[in-house]
């Protein structure tokens, strides 16, 4: 598995948004929350994954876009260590659940946190 977040990868269908969010399971590390539900793609993908920051505490579009691309950034840095033994394929949204904007370094090491909850409840 790259370092890399292409476009394959993804979560955009808004149907399996939906299920994610009725049927699926979640697990936490403050200020991130996974949502994830096992499913099943075509081709040779394993996980689709999206990522979200609340409107109603961050109003400006500035600050949401910043924090989507610091969760992208430490999604695509650590999923090679923690997705390879995982056989079986996930829808997974990465919520941000904080109240106050943070930087690069803290949203690694709680994005390597929540990978870790993750794969011990995945395996």
């Amino acid at each position: 598995m790259a370092l890399s977040y292409p476009k394959k990868e993804k979560l955009k269908s808004k149907k399996l948004i939906d299920q994610l969010f009725t049927e699926g399971k979640s697990v936490s590390a403050f200020p991130l929350r996974l949502v994830y539900l096992p499913t099943s793609f075509e081709g040779d993908i394993q996980f689709k994954t999206g990522v979200s920051v609340s409107k109603r505490h961050f109003k400006n579009a500035v600050d949401r876009n910043r924090i989507k691309r610091l969760l992208r950034e430490a999604y695509r840095l650590n999923k090679t260590s923690y997705f390879n033994n995982i056989s079986s394929c996930y829808a997974l949204m990465i919520l941000y659940i904080g109240k106050d904007g943070t930087d690069f370094d803290s949203i690694n090491a709680k994005m390597k946190q929540l990978l870790d909850v993750f794969s011990k409840k995945a395996s």
